[in-house]
């Protein structure tokens, strides 16, 4: 048994910059729980991609999520400084290309530039989650325990967590902050009491972002495709991937990433090994036999993270309401604040997002 004024469930970004930001505020008596061994949430890096080091070399290209935009995200922007994280801006220099048809050749036309820029982390977005983690207490941070029920326990809150082995352990709390997704809040954590039909209602039809898609990565010994005068941006309705970028870390691997526009249930009768030579072989369709020999390939695919996806998440349709941070009435109220970003009023789904939706949650009680 474990006594904490405040527990936080989920050791991703919002719920470590919230363990970080509490300690700001001189806050010391918090817990964090989190289901999955490594840290981080859908923010993952090669070097992590089954939860061990890497050994092969590679280095910290994102599985997860790869940008922010510091001209309107502000609030990420001074999080990234504050943390003296190195960053650069995604390659954008020369044409891409355009796949309409598998019966046509990729067509070429002049490369888009996003503006403001689209920024990346030195090191991956791990980067991040590897200051936070440094900053803040190793000691209050909980790995391997999965929060399976919150249950009211005057004057606390009573969450019961489950490791691996199935042993059951008990934390209490005064109040909870959720940095999850609102949507596996509902189905994978049961409330005693109840939530309200309408709060869980919200929660339950909120999509979470980036759980229906899967993202492939290739890893070469340099970027062959600038030398085509090309930027490594491509869309394609033929597919498996949808959207390609360069992946590439200033004066270090070259890379090439691309998101599948395969739908999940797909995916799932489909072999890994399958999916990423479809993979591959589009590369090779677009940049070129030099495409053919990557010196490493990876593949995610979120929508089979227990702790990231549910069955609904299969079929999500990409819409983003902004559900009740938490009950207003009932035995919930001032008890539980849901943090995740989703719960964003801004950038809902974004890294930004759960630096927003820390700052209020935190404000909120």
């Amino acid at each position: 048994m474990q006594n904490a004024r405040i527990a936080i469930v989920g050791a991703g970004l919002a719920g470590l910059y919230a363990a970080y930001s509490l300690e700001k505020k001189g806050i010391k008596d918090y817990v964090i729980l989190e289901a999955r061994e490594i840290l981080g949430g859908r923010i993952a890096s090669t070097i992590h991609s089954d939860g061990k080091p890497d050994v092969s070399g590679v280095g910290g290209f994102d599985l997860g999520p790869s940008w922010f935009w510091p001209a309107f995200q502000t609030d990420m922007a001074r999080l990234v400084d504050e943390l003296e994280l190195e960053t650069f801006q995604q390659f954008e220099t020369g044409d891409m290309l355009l796949e309409r048809s598998s019966s046509q050749p990729p067509e070429r036309t002049r490369g888009y530039v996003n503006s403001p820029p689209s920024m990346r982390i030195a090191g991956g977005m791990y980067s991040m989650i590897d200051a936070l983690y440094r900053r803040i207490d190793s000691a209050r941070v909980v790995r391997g325990q999965a929060v399976r029920h919150l249950r009211m326990s005057e004057p606390n809150v009573e969450l019961v967590s489950e490791n691996a082995n199935g042993e059951t352990f008990s934390h209490f709390a005064e109040h909870v902050l959720l940095a999850m997704p609102p949507r596996l809040v509902e189905s994978q954590l049961t409330f005693s009491p109840a939530l309200p039909n309408e709060i869980a209602r919200q929660w339950r039809e909120t999509d979470t972002w980036m759980a229906p898609h899967a993202k492939y990565i290739a890893v070469f010994d340099r970027p062959f495709w600038r030398d085509q005068g090309l930027s490594g941006e491509a869309r394609s309705a033929v597919g498996p991937m949808v959207e390609i970028h360069d992946a590439s870390t200033p004066g270090g691997q070259a890379a090439l990433f691309g998101f599948l526009g395969v739908p999940a249930d797909v995916r799932s009768r489909v072999s890994e090994e399958e999916l990423i030579t479809a993979c591959r072989t589009q590369f090779v369709r677009l940049f070129g036999s030099r495409a053919e020999n990557p010196e490493a390939e990876f593949i995610k695919d979120w929508a089979k993270e227990i702790y990231t996806a549910t069955d609904t998440d299969q079929r999500s349709s990409g819409d983003h309401p902004m559900p009740a941070l938490s009950p207003s009435l009932g035995a919930w109220a001032n008890r539980v604040t849901g943090i995740g970003s989703e719960w964003s009023r801004e950038f809902t789904g974004y890294l930004a997002g759960a630096i927003g939706a820390v700052d209020r949650g935190l404000e909120s009680f």
